[in-house]
């Protein structure tokens, strides 16, 4: 499909105008029903019911639509958990997500990497009774000497030809590519599950080679599906965030992105060299990417031309939609005489079966805490919900290691917050009253279906790991009256708790690590007084690091982390040794002293965005001097903490 301007005065006769609407999902983490399952309360913001409506609506408006989802379905739910441990997958079975994209008529979906999480087995079958393709070109089941001759998973790519009419009522048929891609760190973050079944390209490399081929066998317009992010501008090999290098590619007509948890076009992303965020343009093509568990409805508006045979992209406008919007309030006499078939009400009833039955699964009592246990306070080191974690994995290691030739080195547990606000939202914080336990409480406590796992690091790879971990404070500074104490998108799956180490972090001090991983200076540090049963940790010192598998095996770039330096990797889920050691320990009391302290030159203040619901907890922090500043218009509590 060609992108131009042509003189609309002298050309106009000779083309025909099709408006064609391109509508994404993505992200969506198994968010069916528009409920919290972690608080056990409705809420109406998100899932893929309401989105449905949406959809109906937006199909209303325009002749011709098509519908993609950009991968991450699979996983990110009680439901998802439910369905993958409990109720199982058999084949011939169909699961409720690909139920209810069946109901939505989705036009053709890529995989993201929570697809795997579940293992390989399980996604097929998931995907098995899809009445929609299926495409990734990167994820392989081995690869060729080049990106053609690889063997694929699914298929790379799908040509579809779909019926349009033109503005004049008349019809026209189109062939549509659709080219799908994943970040190729699935073979780090999935290792124990895919390590010899399947291998990854590098993405821009597979849609590179793909794209030419779609064009000979006659695709009029190309569409990426990358379960990718808007990251560096230069490519580099196997880089996980590549919307940018892939925007680049000639024959690219459009882009549906993702996998990042956040709204393009958006402010977020401006002023960065060829993204255009009031065009919603990368590398001058059409973009979008529509948040996350079904938040958002992701729009492209294409207004398209033919002359001498060949389609061209006219105009293209971009918007997202949300669920909260009162601007897409539907209109009542639209939906009822719909131009084209409501499929949100049977979705409304194939996602209400599978609520119900997680509802009472989840609600299952298990134990009782004498201590409230939450993560509002997490990154001030005041947190009942990373410490659980840590003593259940450290007392799961210590029994598993006993006996054998590391049971005698230092044992320390690593914990990141499962759920820290950030880019999830105000309400993206673990809430557990004291009292009663139930499943719900542990699915709120840890969200992912990581197994338990250790690796045998040094004193050195800890220092670095902390290093990385408290890269998440922005630097501080005394002559700066309001200053925010956390970089807002820095994801808190990547904020590493020691326990069994005590520390400060030097909040004045520039960061060794950025966001991502990469070094910024080795002559940075913010780590002072790093110590190990009350001494300074000797550089040299082996250590076994409880911590998942996910960190165990690389994700994240944190120092001396691979299959080299895994001790022990156990096929148990790390939420089911929760269970375990809660029901064990009832009634449960969780110490939820800090391993770390926060320190800056004296009277420096720093604004902490977290939930309404810690109002009920600021005791916990009245060493920091708390001051409430209201609620921001985002929905987080503001708190003027003082170090």
């Amino acid at each position: 499909m060609k992108q131009d301007g042509f003189d609309t005065a002298s050309s106009i006769h000779v083309r025909t105008a099709v408006d064609l609407r391109i509508m994404e999902t993505t992200d969506l983490h198994v968010h069916l029903h528009p409920y919290d399952y972690y608080a056990d309360c409705p809420n109406p913001d998100l899932g893929l019911a309401r989105l449905a409506e949406l959809v109906d609506h937006a199909r209303q408006q325009v002749p011709n639509c098509l519908l993609f989802d950009n991968g991450d379905f699979l996983q990110g739910t009680p439901v998802g958990d439910y369905i993958a441990y409990d109720m199982g997958l058999k084949e011939g079975d169909l699961h409720p997500v690909t139920a209810a994209m069946n109901a939505m008529r989705y036009d053709a979906i890529t995989l993201g990497n929570h697809e795997f999480n579940y293992g390989l087995d399980f996604l097929m079958r998931s995907i098995a009774l899809a009445d929609f393709p299926v495409v990734s070109s990167n994820i392989l089941r081995g690869k060729g000497g080049n990106p053609r001759a690889d063997r694929h998973l699914v298929k790379p790519y799908q040509l579809l030809q779909r019926d349009v009419v033109d503005r004049s009522g008349q019809p026209h048929v189109i062939t549509i590519g659709v080219l799908g891609v994943a970040p190729p760190q699935i073979m780090i973050w999935e290792r124990q599950n895919l390590q010899g079944r399947i291998e990854a390209r590098d993405m821009v490399e597979a849609a590179r080679a793909w794209v030419p081929e779609m064009r000979e066998a006659g695709a009029d317009l190309v569409i990426l599906l990358a379960h990718s992010g808007i990251g560096p501008i230069r490519h580099t090999e196997n880089m996980e965030n590549a919307i940018i290098p892939l925007a680049m590619i000639e024959g690219v007509d459009l882009i549906l992105s993702g996998h990042a948890h956040r709204l393009f076009p958006s402010r977020a992303f401006a002023d960065i060299p060829g993204v255009d965020i009031d065009r919603g343009t990368v590398c001058g093509k059409p973009t979008v990417m529509s948040g996350f568990f079904g938040s958002h409805l992701g729009l492209i508006d294409l207004q398209l031309t033919r002359a001498a045979g060949v389609w061209h992209v006219f105009d293209a406008k971009v918007s997202t939609r949300a669920l909260r919007d009162a601007a897409n309030q539907f209109a009542p006499a639209l939906l009822e005489h719909p131009r084209v078939p409501l499929r949100s009400p049977k979705v409304r009833r194939i996602v209400a079966r599978a609520h119900d039955a997680v509802l009472e699964s989840i609600r299952t009592p298990i134990g009782r805490s004498e201590t409230p246990i939450n993560s509002f306070f997490a990154y001030l080191g005041r947190s009942a919900a990373t410490a659980l974690v840590a003593e259940a994995q450290r007392a799961f290691v210590a029994r598993h290691l006993d006996g054998t030739d590391l049971a005698d080195l230092p044992l320390v547990s690593s914990v990141s917050p499962s759920k820290a606000g950030g880019l999830g939202g105000p309400r993206n914080f673990t809430n557990i009253a004291a009292g009663p336990l139930t499943l719900r409480s542990l699915a709120d406590l840890y969200i992912y279906p990581n197994r338990v796992a250790a690796s045998r690091l040094t004193g050195a790879d800890l220092w670095l790991w902390l290093e990385r971990s408290v890269s998440a404070f922005n630097r501080l500074s005394p002559e700066v009256d309001e200053q925010y104490l956390m970089d807002a998108s820095f994801p808190g799956y990547n904020f590493e708790i020691i326990y069994g180490l005590e520390y400060e972090v030097d909040l004045t001090a520039p960061a060794r690590f950025a966001g991502d991983g990469s070094e910024v200076n080795p002559e940075h540090s913010r780590i002072r007084n790093l110590t190990w049963n009350g001494a300074p940790i000797d550089p040299e010192q082996p250590f076994i690091v409880c911590t998942n598998s996910f960190r165990a095996q690389g994700a994240g770039g944190f120092a001396g982390t691979g299959p080299e330096s895994v001790a022990l990797e156990h096929p148990a889920i790390t939420r089911d040794i929760l269970r375990d050691y809660v029901s064990a320990s009832d009634p449960l009391v969780v110490d939820d002293r800090a391993p770390f302290r926060l320190q800056s030159e004296n009277g420096v203040q720093a604004i902490l965005r977290t939930g309404t619901g810690a109002l009920d907890y600021l005791d916990r922090i009245a060493g920091f001097a708390p001051e409430l500043c209201g609620v921001d218009k985002s929905g987080f509590l503001r708190v003027k903490v003082t170090f």
